[in-house]
């Protein structure tokens, strides 16, 4: 079996991101010949956003200058391929855009703690946001989502309610920038190889596929 290291750079609130992790699962469900080692990397898509957040269409039309009905068929889209790859996003056409700084570090945090807890976690917060609308910026929320993917919420509270990991995030958040990811999702395989956007499975089953047999 070989090994592949897997550095999925990513926003919880980025929806793109939700697409492309189900659709790399779903290209390592058909290579049991490859075993992933998958880390969530932090990106902020709006590191300046207020507490409390923005409204979506409010917050589209003054970053991409798009109009309601261009951003109502452009989550039609991404509802249609989400569901192609078994993830459901909510169906009313308003939300929030919120801070997601708190989740990193959490993301962090659950990476120490192996045996999957990250990438658990990672699926949990793109279902609160993404599915159930609900704030990644709430701590309440961001403790569920961690007790959902078996890390202990007493431990998780005590970070969120003070500044542990931040350092670590900010490093982390600061090396892909440095690097030219201004773009998300990003996948890095084995520090070298670059997938860039919420692919099909099929585009990630073939590069990995191939990564793997060159490699051997």
């Amino acid at each position: 079996m070989k090994e592949l290291k897997i550095d999925f750079v990513s926003d919880v609130s980025c929806p793109w991101c939700a697409i492309g992790l189900a659709s790399l699962e779903r290209a390592l469900e058909r290579l049991p010949e490859v075993k992933a080692q998958l880390h969530f990397q932090p990106f902020e898509l709006n590191p300046s956003m207020p507490p409390g957040g923005q409204d979506v269409t409010e917050h589209l039309t003054q970053k991409y200058r798009t109009t309601p009905e261009q951003q109502a068929a452009a989550r039609e889209a991404i509802r249609e391929r989400g569901a192609s790859v078994g993830f459901e996003f909510r169906k009313e056409g308003r939300g929030r855009i919120y801070n997601t700084f708190d989740a990193h570090r959490l993301l962090h945090w659950a990476e120490l703690q192996g045996e999957g807890r990250q990438h658990a976690l990672k699926k949990a917060l793109f279902k609160a946001y993404f599915t159930e609308s609900r704030s990644p910026e709430e701590h309440e929320v961001l403790v569920q989502a961690a007790t959902e993917a078996g890390l202990d919420s007493t431990r998780a509270r005590e970070i969120l309610a003070g500044d542990e990991y931040e350092p670590e995030v900010r490093h982390r958040e600061g090396y892909y920038m440095e690097h030219g990811i201004h773009a998300v999702p990003a996948v890095i395989i084995d520090d070298r190889h670059l997938i860039q956007g919420g692919q099909p499975p099929e585009v990630f089953e073939q590069a990995l596929r191939q990564l793997a047999a060159a490699s051997e």
